[in-house]
C-alpha cells in the first residue's frame, strides 16, 4: 500500500485537525493492535482511513449514502456517524481496500456494532484515544484499563458510558444500536 498516496489524498480532503487526529489513530490502532496481536499494518490501515470522508459535507455524505450505501434508520439520527460508512465505502473506491477486516472497522468505528471483532473493537478505542488531538486524561485512563484482565471490553463499555452521557448533555438522539451494546458490554464485563 502506498501510504504517501493516502496521505497526500488525506491532507487535500481532511482539515488540518482532522489530519493530525487521522495520524494519530493509526499510530494508535498500530499500537494496539500489537499490543493485543493483530495485524497492525492493517490497523494502521484502518486507522488511516477511518476519517477520510469526515470532511465532505452532510450533503455529500447523504448523497452517497442514499445512491451507494446500506445504512440502518437509526444511523442516520446523528451527522456525526454519516462519515464511517461513507468512509468505508471511499476506502474501496478510492484506494481499492477489499480487505472485509479493514473495511468493517471503518464502517463501525463511530456506532460500533454488537458482536464487534477484536480488530474492530481497536480501531474503534484508537480513534476514541489517540494521543494527537484527544484528551490526555481520558487517553490514560483507557490505556490503564486496556492492561487489566478483560481491558478490551472493560475500555469500550466507558468509552460507551461517556458516549452515551456526551449524547444527552449534548440533546442529541442515541441510535438504539448504541444501548444494545452498552448493554451488552455491561453483561459482558459483569460476568
Amino acid at each position: 500500500m502506498d501510504y504517501t498516496q493516502i496521505k497526500t489524498w488525506l491532507k487535500e480532503n481532511l482539515n488540518e485537525k482532522r489530519y493530525i487526529h487521522t495520524l494519530g489513530t493509526a499510530e494508535c490502532a498500530k499500537y494496539l493492535a500489537k499490543k493485543f496481536n493483530l495485524d497492525f499494518e492493517k490497523a494502521y490501515l484502518a486507522g488511516l482511513l477511518h476519517d477520510c470522508a469526515k470532511c465532505f459535507s452532510n450533503e455529500k455524505l447523504l448523497d452517497i449514502i442514499h445512491k451507494n450505501l446500506d445504512v440502518e434508520e437509526c444511523e442516520m439520527l446523528n451527522y456525526k456517524t454519516l462519515h464511517a460508512p461513507v468512509s468505508a465505502y471511499i476506502a474501496e473506491k478510492e484506494f481499492n481496500i477489499t480487505d472485509k477486516e479493514i473495511l468493517s472497522a471503518i464502517r463501525w468505528h463511530t456506532l460500533g456494532k454488537l458482536e464487534m471483532t477484536d480488530f474492530e473493537k481497536i480501531v474503534f478505542l484508537a480513534d476514541k484515544i489517540e494521543p494527537n488531538t484527544r484528551d490526555k486524561e481520558y487517553s490514560d485512563k483507557i490505556q490503564a484499563i486496556l492492561q487489566e484482565e478483560n481491558g478490551l471490553n472493560k475500555a469500550l463499555l466507558i468509552c460507551y458510558k461517556e458516549t452515551i452521557k456526551s449524547l444527552v448533555k449534548r440533546d442529541l438522539k442515541i441510535c438504539i444500536l448504541t444501548v444494545d451494546i452498552y448493554n451488552k458490554l455491561q453483561d459482558i464485563v459483569q460476568k
